[in-house]
This record gives structure tokens, sequence and C-alpha cells, in this order.
């Protein structure tokens, strides 16, 4: 697969739940020293779980397909299945295991990037940006 394939661009236009929350109780901005990618988050957390998101990133269409595959299902994810998440597309980049399974499959259409160390943290940017969220919240 190519590391900018045509699924990876048409899931970069994917972006959901895009914009600002009117009240969040976290808003946290991160950027990537390496490639410059950026996000800001606005975050709720009711019982454990992410109850309300939205998310404003300008990334390379890697680090958009990521934040966008997140985005579809991350709304009554608990806060232990998103970091384990986290955790199972860091193994997948930096490992070669395998991608989440489903609801989150379409990460493995971001294994080609294994090879360029230098996306992975634009990959894991929207990962970082809610786990720094969750540790200011919890």
């Amino acid at each position: 697969m190519d590391l900018y394939s045509t699924k990876i661009l048409e899931l970069a236009t994917q972006i959901s739940l895009t914009g600002s929350l009117e009240n969040p109780q976290i808003s946290v901005q991160l950027r990537t020293p390496l490639c410059g990618s950026s996000i800001k988050i606005d975050l709720c957390i009711t019982d454990a779980k992410i109850s309300d998101f939205r998310q404003e990133i300008k990334a390379c269409a890697l680090g958009q397909a990521s934040a966008a595959i997140l985005s579809k299902n991350i709304i009554g994810i608990s806060i232990s299945e998103l970091l384990s998440l986290k955790d199972q597309v860091r193994k997948m980049l930096k490992e070669g295991l395998p991608s989440p399974e489903k609801p989150f499959d379409d990460f493995e259409f971001l294994r080609p990037a294994i090879n360029f160390k230098n996306r992975h943290d634009s990959i894991l940017l929207p990962f970082d940006a809610i786990q720094q969220a969750i540790k200011k919240i919890i």
C-alpha cells in the first residue's frame, strides 16, 4: 500500500465532530514538533466515558485520517478502551502488531506509515491530546 493511498486521502476528508464545544470540561492544544501537525480538542467525560468531543486538526493526510477514524466512534467509549486503542495503534506503528478491531479497524489503512517514523506523532496526535485532557480531568 502507498503511504498516501486513495483510502487514506478519502478518510482524511471524513473528519467528524469538528469545531468547539460550548462548555467543555477541558480543552487541550498540542503540536508535534517534528512535522508541525496541531490539534485542539474539547472534551467532556461522564461516568468514565467520552460523552462529548470536538476537534480542530491541522495535519498531514495521515493525521487527518487518524482523527477521522477516531471521531467516528469516540462518543461513548470508555477511558480505558480509548487508552487501550492508543496503545494498539502505537504498537501497530512501532512493532508491526495487528491493527485494532472494529469499529476502529480502519487504522489498518495507516499501516504503511510503519516505515515513516516521522509520521507516527501525527497519527498519534489525537490520542495524545485526549490522553492529556483525561489526565487533567481525573
